[in-house]
């Protein structure tokens, strides 16, 4: 008897990018320019990084030069860049992805792709997936983001094009040439302006005319391995694949306090806030978690870190904020000045494959089922409306 193959996963790939990335990340410290137009890069001199939304309105772009933009807005305000803080956004952002999937490929600094390929079951829906990011993204880190699914890289990259700004559109396989086609050519990732402009002479206007154009006519135009990049484009056709970087996936989160901290309590404090984030976005995710892992970086920059594993995954604050000042004792950080702390749970398993066994002694109903009634508060009221108590204190960092 012959026992035929199951057909391969239909392939599902997401684009999450950042909305006018350093920009919004210069927002959270200076609110008070949200309503103007502003840009990062050079006041006068240099080029413009990142413009955000009133500031494009004028016609600033990124790439553009200082001079020409100060011409189209001579009131904007000018922010100089702050890489490590926009480095220390992007990581955080990524954190948020690997809580889904390990495959996460950061595709610069403010854009990446996650391949959720059969993870439906455990994750949920794409559409659900990219809701959750966009939510998280904007609680934890302030800043807005748009997301993009389709079959492949292509379609998904510019379903998040075409999602901006703070929006998800997704495009499901025979959705893809009736999205495709009708967009001005240029705006076909991979194409370009300069691109556009040598196939407009072609009679090409729309991506629908590059694809009716024949392969071999692009090959002999534009040479036989850009002629045939540009025809697959056309028709959404992308077989490039979502490349992780090492390592399994996790739960993680950090924060750089405003000015080096010294004191055991603040830290730690820092600690149990790291830890609330973490363990609330494996009860989203529906995983827990076996090992535990604190870094800790210091005012000369230096870093250290350590793990420790747990007789038994979990996705309770309390069992991981444990873990956590058990490692931080063992660092023995001293008097040192600490810089930013970052709290990772690795070693996930699926909620549903794991049988938790209750001890004898346990209420009927425990420190889960109040984690989860204040998830569920915190989703519908905002991150603000159910805080430990130690978190609420003034002075914290």
């Amino acid at each position: 008897m012959t026992v035929l193959a199951e057909p391969p996963p239909q392939r599902v790939v997401m684009c999450v990018d950042m909305d006018a990335f350093y920009a919004s990340v210069e927002l959270r410290r200076h609110p008070e320019w949200r309503d103007v137009p502003m840009w990062v890069g050079g006041a006068t001199r240099g080029v413009v990084l990142s413009a955000n939304y009133p500031a494009r309105a004028y016609g600033v772009r990124g790439g553009m030069s200082s001079t020409r933009a100060r011409r189209l807005c001579p009131h904007a305000v000018c922010a100089p860049p702050d890489f490590d803080a926009y480095g220390e956004v992007s990581a955080g952002i990524v954190a948020i992805l690997e809580t889904f999937t390990a495959r996460v490929e950061s595709a610069s600094i403010d854009e990446a792709f996650l391949d959720l390929t059969g993870a439906e079951r455990s994750t949920g829906t794409a559409a659900r997936v990219g809701e959750r990011i966009r939510a998280l993204v904007h609680d934890e880190q302030g800043i807005a983001c748009s997301v993009g699914i389709g079959p492949n890289k292509l379609v998904a990259k510019m379903a998040s094009n075409s999602a901006k700004p703070d929006g998800l559109l997704e495009v499901a396989p025979a959705e893809v040439v009736g999205f495709l086609h009708p967009q001005p050519v240029e705006n076909l990732h991979g194409v370009g302006e300069s691109t556009a402009a040598k196939l407009r002479p072609l009679g090409v206007v729309t991506v629908a005319d590059l694809a009716a154009l024949p392969r071999a006519r692009l090959q002999r135009e534009f040479g036989l391995r850009a002629g045939s990049l540009l025809h697959d484009l056309a028709w959404g056709i992308d077989s490039s694949r979502v490349v992780a970087r090492p390592g399994e996936r996790g739960v993680g989160n950090q924060e750089t306090f405003g000015r080096d901290v010294s004191d055991p309590l603040r830290v730690q404090a820092e600690m149990l806030r790291m830890v609330v984030k973490v363990t609330s976005r494996m009860r989203a995710a529906s995983v827990l978690g076996r090992t535990v892992t604190l870094h800790l970086r210091f005012a000369d920059f230096s870093t250290t870190s350590r793990s420790l594993t747990l007789a038994a995954p979990t996705d309770l604050t309390e069992d991981v904020y444990a873990a956590a000042q058990r490692l931080y004792a063992k660092l023995r950080p001293g008097s040192r000045l600490v810089r930013r702390v970052g709290i990772r749970v690795t070693g996930l398993v699926d909620i549903d494959a794991v049988a938790l066994q209750p001890t004898l002694d346990a209420p009927d109903h425990g420190w889960r089922d109040a984690e989860r009634a204040a998830d569920d508060v915190i989703q519908r009221f905002g991150p603000k409306a159910v805080r430990r108590a130690v978190l609420t204190r003034k002075d914290r960092p």
